[in-house]
């Protein structure tokens, strides 16, 4: 007998089957209203459209490359046989109460089969051995395939392996150990309260389905995340400037202005107290500033790169000098803000305006797009041009959209896991501040996003010198004469370090890469008292990322001491350290304080931004 398997029909009541045909009466009903809902969003976009597109095409050559090699044909079709004879073998020697050992188990790090069942059960283990047998021999198959480029043989894994873990037993009511047993204990009161939930997600996506990852009633910006004191003193159409509080009676001289990305709010560098970068800058006497960027819709659909060039590190630094009596400022980066710092850098060096940046700070930021990764997979020409119509036509990127294709670069633990404890389980999502601001998204205006992806990831045109032309200024990164420090993660899967690393051999200024442990995220903001992943060292800059990491040193904990130390030891904060200035208070110089941090720009969501929804 199967874990937590009992028919509704045996050893019930009359009055337990009646509930249980209400409950599968609802069930039907929410069924009913899903269908609907899914034929009302039926028509994809041009951008999906030409996804789909190429997912056809790549698994059309791959028929044509298994067709035309006999051989591996025959030996696919042979190690089918031999994997079915070896179950079937497996399943007649434990039916007869044999112990057994399992043909192939999990590979490490892989959470979906925990529950007990999947090797206790004889059901259970035939069903999640045939299904990782057949995950292992598609992923070799494609492996062996002759005949596709580098570039197509990466989209045809990346698809296949997107259609493998969406065949995975554990997405499935009737093969899902878990599952059963919630359904048989709830009468089906898991899938009434699953499809509704699955419903509402829905109505709040874009494009394929957003799922609710956390209670967002936990959460409010500025109430308890984001709550490093400051106040807003400058604003413009697309940032307001952010001054912090500082903690420490005197500061550096140069003040730290950080560059946000804008495909995420800022507050991943505030989350919260034990773990704030902004933070933990301010508390090591940093002047800190923060850019945080609008959440555009289609008002602000004309906004261009050189927009963002213009209106944000360039005013935000004119605003600082206003506020401080300062020049020149240290800049600190991440992800596409750092792309945009790099340009906004080499646009100075060529308008003679390099000395404002005393230095600049990369985080997880590419300038070398050789090496996208599997965000590549949605960034060749036919899907760019689909991308492009439908900025044309929209005047901006919704945001989800954005978020559903990130969630599915891992979708086992950002789409996958979370759609059977929602939807198949019922179950309401635990509150977890990460993973609110993972869902917090904003949109892209078209004007940006479209001369972004086709410049810098399908044409990799920042790393020519003149390659990219901002307000009639040609730009070369190799003017770069500030002091650079680079920081990725060796685990990054957005901005991969063997990618990174090149940007670093560009400026022809002094140079220190360092790289961190973890992810994009977890890799970047690491505070030092939690003592995690560490970092590697290394004062040559090789020309390959491989030979760099050969003659790098280890070192625990987190890189942040390394950049403090950076900084400061080589004068970039202060030029005398036994000098530092008294502390500065926002509203103290000339800009007037505008309103309390974090702001309003940082609080608008999408759905405010569309009209979806009043304001807040």
């Amino acid at each position: 007998m199967l874990s937590g398997w009992k028919m509704p029909s045996q050893g019930v009541s009359q009055e337990e089957l009646e509930a249980w045909k209400v409950q599968l009466s609802d069930v039907g009903e929410q069924y009913k209203g899903l269908l609907e809902d899914l034929l009302s969003r039926i028509a994809p976009s041009e951008a999906a459209d030409s996804v789909y597109s190429d997912m056809r095409e790549s698994f059309e050559a791959a028929a044509q490359s298994l067709m035309s090699n006999p051989n591996l044909l025959w030996q696919t079709q042979s190690r089918l046989m031999q994997d079915q004879w070896l179950l079937w073998q497996q399943g007649v020697r434990t039916m007869s109460g044999e112990q057994v050992t399992p043909l192939i188990t999990p590979a490490k790090g892989d959470r979906r089969f925990k529950d007990e069942a999947w090797t206790q059960e004889p059901y259970y283990l035939a069903i999640m051995q045939q299904y990782l047998l057949f995950s292992q021999m598609v992923e070799e198959l494609i492996e062996d395939l002759d005949g596709l480029d580098p570039t197509q043989k990466r989209n045809l894994a990346f698809y296949a392996r997107q259609l493998v873990n969406a065949m995975s037993p554990t997405n499935f009511v009737a093969t899902n150990p878990e599952v059963m047993r919630c359904t048989l204990e709830t009468r089906g009161q898991n899938l009434v309260d699953g499809l509704t939930r699955l419903r509402e997600d829905l109505a709040n996506s874009a494009e394929g389905i957003n799922v609710r990852m956390t209670d967002r009633s936990a959460f409010g910006v500025g109430d308890n995340i984001a709550v490093t004191p400051g106040a807003v003193v400058y604003e413009n159409e697309l940032i307001q400037l952010i001054q912090y509080t500082p903690t420490t009676e005197k500061t550096f001289k140069t003040p730290l202005l950080i560059v946000p990305p804008w495909i995420n709010k800022y507050y991943i560098l505030d989350l919260r107290e034990d773990n704030s970068l902004v933070k933990w800058m301010v508390d090591q006497g940093h002047t800190v500033f923060l850019i945080s960027w609008r959440n555009p819709g289609p008002e602000q659909r004309d906004i261009t790169w050189a927009d963002y060039m213009q209106m944000g590190p360039i005013s935000a630094m004119e605003a600082i000098e206003q506020a401080c009596g300062e020049k020149s400022v240290n800049l600190l980066s991440y992800c596409v803000g750092g792309t945009l710092t790099a340009s906004t850098v080499a646009y100075l060096t060529s308008t003679r305006r390099g000395r404002k940046v005393k230095s600049v700070t990369y985080m997880a930021t590419l300038q070398d797009f050789r090496d996208p990764g599997d965000i590549g997979v949605f960034l060749n020409e036919r899907v760019v041009e689909g991308i492009e119509n439908t900025l044309e036509m929209k005047g901006y990127l919704d945001g989800r959209s954005m978020a559903y294709t990130f969630n599915l670069l891992r979708e086992n633990d950002l789409f996958w896991s979370f759609y059977i404890n929602n939807y198949l389980k019922g179950e309401t999502p635990a509150a977890f501040d990460l993973l609110y601001w993972n869902t917090d998204g904003t949109n892209l205006p078209a004007g940006t996003h479209a001369w972004y992806l086709r410049h810098m990831y399908l044409e990799n045109r920042l790393v020519e010198p003149g390659g990219i032309e901002l307000d009639e200024v040609k730009i070369d990164l190799r003017k770069i004469s500030a002091p650079c420090y680079f920081v990725s993660t060796k685990e990054d899967h957005i901005a991969k370090w063997n990618s990174t690393y090149y940007g670093a051999l560009l400026p022809k200024g002094p140079v220190t890469f360092v790289l961190g442990g973890s992810g994009h995220i977890a890799g970047i903001v690491n505070p030092p008292h939690k003592n995690k992943y560490g970092y590697w060292t290394n004062d040559a800059l090789p020309e390959t990322h491989d030979a760099w990491q050969e003659g790098s040193t280890f070192n625990e904990g987190s890189w942040w001491p390394h950049w403090q130390a950076w900084v400061t030891e080589n004068g970039y904060a202060d030029p005398d350290p036994e000098k530092m200035v008294p502390a500065r208070q926002p509203g103290e110089g000339e800009l007037n304080v505008i309103e309390s941090a974090p702001g309003r720009y940082v609080k608008m969501t999408i759905p405010e931004v569309l009209g979806e929804l009043p304001a807040s």
